[in-house]
């Protein structure tokens, strides 16, 4: 039901979205990429009265989240410059990840390329121009000859059988 909702308003919140953030068509993507996966996990039983009301207070909340992560990114990086540079030196700390980590993060990064060659062609297609090449959905959507709505229906697919795992 939700899902439904999404896609009937998906234009209307991409520009209250746009509105908003006042950045890169990118953001804007991504909010609604974030949205979309929220709205697929929100079962039947949850009976919202108002989908669409509650799809933009969603998308709000996704923007404040991402304003809060930002902001707390940005006051720890200067926290740990000011630290740094009041040492005079590095004080001798190693910014190099530990061997466990470096290969938690190659098995990690194997089982990602691994479930992105799994996708179906065309999904695969679409994924690798938009998250890798950076190619916005219109681009992507302009290169294959596709619809943008298409570009985002892989797109969702995509994210949803990388996020469960399903391509393994």
């Amino acid at each position: 039901m939700l899902v439904e909702a999404y896609f009937a308003y998906r234009e209307d919140l991409q520009r209250f979205i746009a509105a908003r953030l006042g950045r890169s068509g990118q953001d804007v993507d991504d909010v609604l990429q974030d949205l979309y996966l929220k709205a697929s996990v929100v079962g039947p039983e949850a009976q919202v009265r108002d989908p669409r009301a509650y799809l933009y207070r969603l998308a709000s909340n996704l923007m404040m989240d991402r304003w809060r992560s930002g902001r707390r990114m940005a006051a720890r990086d200067g926290a740990w410059r000011q630290i740094s540079a009041g040492d005079g030196a590095d004080g001798g700390l190693d910014d190099a990840p530990s061997a466990e980590a470096v290969v938690a993060a190659r098995q990690r990064l194997e089982r990602l390329r691994v479930d992105v060659e799994n996708l179906p062609e065309k999904t695969r297609r679409v994924f690798k121009l938009h998250k890798f090449e950076g190619l916005s959905y219109a681009e992507t959507a302009s290169m294959l000859g596709i619809s943008r709505s298409s570009v985002e229906k892989h797109m969702m697919d995509a994210l949803r059988r990388l996020t469960t795992g399903a391509g393994r």
